[in-house]
């Protein structure tokens, strides 16, 4: 091995290192480049309209497609992943329901800092370096990058699916002028099945990989701004923010899925607790105080009447 490749395997080395003491379970990279096999993936996608009216998609795709605009002089991707899976349901089989991720405090909060935390770590180990950390906040095709950096296969319902792991989890990213030693993709290991597909209620699993995201419940309860449009109002069930329903029913998640650790991605108390009565009744100033600081804010109050039916 030259001395620039043992370099670069020591350097990977030790972000992993790092990011495993800051509490994600799994750590991949990819050399910065662009990504030519999903451009045409993306333009279909957007030119069909599945994107409803997410418009900020449409924006900065040369970016999206290359992280070297997005930061001049990136080398390399990390791609990180946080779990965040709990298995915990509401007290009340009635009750509305709030999708895994959404239960605790805002992830982007959570993980933002621990980002920052690799990053003064590493600045300090390699002296002269640049890197910025992105959670779901600029345009990064981010499960594209953890599929390349070996984290794992992109599912029947579009999500990354590690076979350790599942897919409930979130994914960040370091983009670093480094060169770090890259890691392999992984196999597609979905085979046959089709229990996401046969699962939505919707049918916005287009086919295998393709979600139209207009279609999807976590759209409708979350990035929709006006009324949510027949017949999809009726197919909500009890969701009021988000769905699990794809990733609930998908066999690497009822086999490998393990509870988070994470004390800040808890439950807020007696949010599960609540029966469908105490959502109906639920002040706009009792929602703020309870939801202060987590993903429900941005539907707000007034989205989560909309999306039980009261307005």
């Amino acid at each position: 091995m030259s001395r620039t490749k043992h370099l670069a395997a020591e350097r990977a080395a030790w972000f992993k290192s790092a990011a495993a003491e800051q509490g994600f379970v799994a750590v991949g990279i990819a050399r910065a480049e662009f990504l030519s096999e999903e451009a045409a993936n993306l333009e279909q996608w957007l030119s069909q309209g599945y994107a409803g009216e997410m418009a900020y998609l449409e924006r900065n795709v040369e970016m999206r497609l290359d992280p070297r605009l997005l930061f001049p002089g990136t080398r390399s991707v990390i791609s990180l992943v946080f779990n965040y899976h709990n298995p915990e349901k509401p007290e009340h089989a009635d009750a509305p329901r709030i999708a895994q991720y959404a239960l605790g405090e805002d992830y982007h909060y959570v993980l933002k800092w621990k980002l920052k935390e690799i990053l003064k770590q590493a600045q300090a180990q390699f002296g002269d370096f640049q890197g910025r950390a992105f959670v779901d906040s600029a345009p990064m095709h981010e499960r594209a990058w953890a599929r390349r950096s070996g984290l794992g296969w992109i599912g029947k319902n579009s999500l990354l699916l590690n076979k350790g792991m599942g897919s409930q989890f979130f994914l960040a990213e370091l983009l670093v002028d480094l060169e770090l030693a890259p890691d392999a993709p992984v196999q597609d290991h979905c085979g046959s099945c089709t229990a996401c597909i046969d699962a939505c209620p919707t049918g916005a699993i287009i086919q295998p990989e393709v979600v139209d995201g207009s279609k999807c419940i976590s759209y409708f309860t979350i990035e929709l701004r006006g009324a949510i449009p027949e017949p999809y109002a009726k197919q909500l069930g009890e969701w009021v923010f988000g769905c699990d329903i794809c990733q609930d029913v998908c066999p690497w998640n009822r086999r490998h899925a393990k509870r988070h650790s994470e004390e800040r991605l808890e439950p807020r108390p007696g949010v599960l607790g609540m029966s469908r009565a105490d959502w109906v009744d639920l002040t706009e100033e009792t929602f703020r105080e309870v939801f202060k600081s987590t993903p429900l804010k941005r539907t707000g109050w007034e989205g989560i009447r909309r999306n039980l039916g009261l307005a």
